[in-house]
């Protein structure tokens, strides 16, 4: 069976983001980074070369091919970032408030993050100072 090609790098989250995003974008990313690792409370790391990924998860296929996935994750793509999230729920709970958005399967696709999204993840996840 072949291995999973997306795995977990050291590459700097801040350095890649820096690099392929720019404007809007890039504060969204940034954003993003921080509501993520405060809901996981596991910081960034890069998944292969295109994807943020926070905390792991272990999948086991039907067929038996297996391997690990980062819990919640993010790509900033041209035109749009994506969101990959693991289950279904976490996706109702970030829809609610997102804005505009495209989504198929377990991904969203936002052109820019709504604030109200923003407010909505701190409320449910206040900062711990």
């Amino acid at each position: 069976m072949a291995e999973n090609k997306t795995k977990p790098t050291r590459v700097s989250v801040a350095a890649f983001l820096k690099s392929k995003a720019t404007g809007q974008q890039l504060k969204d990313g940034q954003e993003l980074v921080r509501l993520f690792k405060e809901v996981t409370g596991k910081p960034a790391k890069m998944w292969g070369p295109g994807i943020v990924g926070f905390d792991t998860y272990h999948y086991v296929y039907e067929s038996g091919r297996e391997g690990d996935a980062p819990l919640i994750a993010f790509s900033p793509r041209k035109p749009e970032t994506v969101l990959y999230l693991a289950q279904s729920r976490g996706k109702e709970l970030l829809t609610a408030k997102l804005g505009k958005f495209k989504s198929r399967g377990g991904c969203i696709y936002i052109k820019k993050l709504a604030k109200a999204s923003v407010v909505e993840l701190r409320k449910r996840y206040p900062p711990k100072h």
